[in-house]
């Protein structure tokens, strides 16, 4: 398969032309669906390039070191002199620097990679003979936004950005199956031509003259589809007069500033318009009410249905055909509603365990120790881990310097040589099993869950975790958002969740323990925060046994599983007469840590701080 040949993207195919005929276009970010054919393409790439020219992938566990190189340390403690090792982004200039997936990148990544393309220089080490200079590459990347977002900062630093969508049409989806077949068999590159064009059209870029009347239409354009700051200006100037290059044009004009206006600013205008209808349903949330006009919440006040918390309890004390009955009377009765989000307020600070395994992943969560070379040295150890300490190095060795004869230059051997132990914190697989039957409605108290659940999903982003959201209700539990990074997604997830039905709690518990069995065969490393959002009162059985026999079962087998951390949040109404503390008693059988909805908040903790200290002085 070559470049041409590629089915479809036209738009896609042209602003990689547009940045291998002039670098300072700003590089190019994919956008879709898995499977979509965006990897694909950006190898294609390299057909239209230059010979020779270098395409470098960085990958997604990339450290810091990798990326910029370093000091050969061992090296240049034997030789008494500074030996560097060139990185990644070195390889990568005057070429491509390709990440696929980059929005599961860590952002202290992402952020040294943009500021090494800006700045076209970096630092290895501290003080000014350590800078080194870096010359121009092209960034490509491709991403899938159901995996997680970029923050609006780095998607604007991309000079164009492109939206895929799969290919739908019988046609085309056909015309794919046979390019794919035939490549096997014929591996020519059909790609010369177009190179030629490129190599043609870069010679005489700078020659392109750019009216001044044009330059008002940048800046107006730019205005008109409200773009925040000056990238958008630029790297439309450049796109357009690398379009009129290519299409061997003496000077720009406004066909070709539309040609490649969306390439450039429809990725900033979306920013902008998320941020406008973002602010616009919170203001909307605010002032809507909280519930219709008919909604059972205000039957319940009006004491239509006072009687729902007395058979939730009789529920979970007793069995037979009658308790069978009356449940299934009450959910005929029972309507599914939506409630919208309550408040979002801090939370109190969710503090874990170090634990003894050693990770390469990133986050603000818990301590780990480091199995590269980020993080802060704890200690010094004999073990090879290829990152050496040269104080512990240089005292390891300094007592036999006399021995061995030394007349200049410290003498090191291999014995000699400790290494750097480091530590640094991590994020988790966040996944949080919410409570969905009827007995969350009562009293609006679904509303308080879902902005305690907000609360969550806010610290999850601050401490950088994934975030996965099941739901039990009715007679079963739902995976209803797969582990991802998007906040943003599992937000848009918790509004829709509906309230009604059973409260199957082992079936929740049972979805938990698949999911987290499934991402530990794929990611041995992962460790996992489990917050069970519920009121305790369980009353579906998933195999026909005692449901606190099934619960009980459960939660031994999720205690089974390493690096597991569980926090169980109490929803029930503490001031109700009919209180049973279900809840708390789930939370011993998982050794988890016990939260009420009041508990949960930062203020509620400064409060009783406060008061105690009041109460000693």
């Amino acid at each position: 398969m070559n470049f041409q040949n590629f089915i479809g993207h036209d738009d896609a195919k042209l602003a990689l032309i547009l940045n291998a005929l002039d670098s300072r276009c700003g590089g190019v970010l994919f956008v879709g669906e898995k499977g979509s054919g965006k990897s694909t393409l950006a190898r294609l790439f390299k057909n239209i390039l230059p010979p020779a020219t270098p395409f470098v992938n960085l990958p997604l566990h990339a450290t810091e070191e990798a990326l910029l190189g370093g000091v050969e340390m061992e090296e240049t403690i034997k030789n008494g002199r500074k030996v560097l090792r060139s990185g990644l982004l070195q390889r990568a200039c005057d070429g491509v620097a390709y990440i696929d997936d980059v929005n599961l990148l860590s952002p202290e990544i992402i952020a040294l990679i943009l500021k090494a393309q800006s700045s076209r220089n970096y630092f290895i080490g501290k003080g000014n003979q350590s800078r080194r200079p870096l010359q121009n590459f092209m960034l490509l990347a491709s991403m899938n936004p159901e995996e997680g977002y970029l923050s609006s900062h780095f998607l604007d630093r991309f000079g164009m950005c492109v939206f895929w969508e799969g290919i739908r049409e019988r046609m085309q989806k056909m015309a794919v199956m046979k390019t794919a077949i035939s490549s096997d068999q014929r591996q020519e590159n059909d790609d010369q031509d177009l190179r030629e064009r490129i190599c043609g059209a870069r010679m005489m870029l700078e020659k392109i003259i750019v009216p001044v009347e044009i330059r008002n239409t940048i800046a107006q354009k730019c205005i008109e589809n409200v773009v925040c700051g000056h990238r958008g200006d630029i790297f439309l100037f450049y796109a357009a007069r690398a379009y009129a290059a290519l299409c061997n044009a003496a000077e720009v004009t406004a066909e070709h500033v539309d040609k490649v206006l969306p390439l450039v600013l429809l990725h900033r205008r979306r920013m902008y318009k998320q941020m406008e209808e973002d602010q616009a349903n919170e203001q909307h949330r605010h002032d809507k009410p909280a519930d219709s006009k008919n909604s059972p919440e205000q039957n319940r006040e009006k004491g239509k249905d006072s009687a729902t918390d007395y058979e939730d309890e009789n529920d979970n004390a007793g069995s037979g055909d009658s308790g069978q009955r009356q449940q299934q009377f009450r959910e005929s009765r029972s309507a599914e509603e939506i409630f919208n989000v309550g408040d979002v307020f801090n939370i109190r600070r969710l503090a874990f365990r170090k634990d003894r395994m050693n990770r390469t992943s990133s986050g603000r969560r818990t301590k780990t120790g480091s199995r590269g070379k980020q993080g802060r040295k704890i200690k010094s150890i004999m073990r090879a881990n290829g990152d050496i300490a040269v104080d512990a190095t240089i005292r390891a060795a300094a007592p036999f310097q006399i021995a061995r004869g030394r007349s200049g230059t410290l003498l090191i051997e291999d014995d000699d040589l400790r290494f750097k132990q480091r530590e640094k914190k991590m994020g988790h697989l966040a996944v949080l099993v919410v409570d969905g039957s009827g007995s969350m409605g009562a009293k609006k108290r679904m509303i308080e869950t879902k902005g305690a659940v907000q609360s969550l999903l806010l610290d999850c982003y601050q401490k950088r975790d994934k975030v996965s959201l099941i739901v039990f209700r009715k007679d079963a539990a739902s995976v209803v958002l797969p582990p991802t990074a998007s906040v943003e997604a599992a937000s848009r997830r918790l509004q829709e969740i509906p309230v009604g039905g059973k409260t199957p709690l082992t079936a929740g518990l049972l979805e938990t323990y698949k999911l987290m069995k499934n991402v530990r065969l794929k990611s041995p490393q992962t460790r996992f925060l489990v917050v069970l959002v519920t009121d305790g009162r369980a009353n579906q059985s998933f195999s026909g046994a005692p449901v606190r026999e099934e619960i009980a079962k459960m939660a031994g087998l999720l205690g089974e599983l390493p690096v597991t951390d569980f926090v169980v949040i109490d929803t029930e109404d503490k001031k109700s007469f009919l209180k049973a503390d279900l809840a708390c008693e789930i939370s011993g059988l998982l050794g988890a840590d016990y939260y009420r909805m009041n508990d949960l908040q930062a203020d509620h903790l400064t409060e009783i701080i406060r008061d105690k200290k009041a109460a000693y002085a």
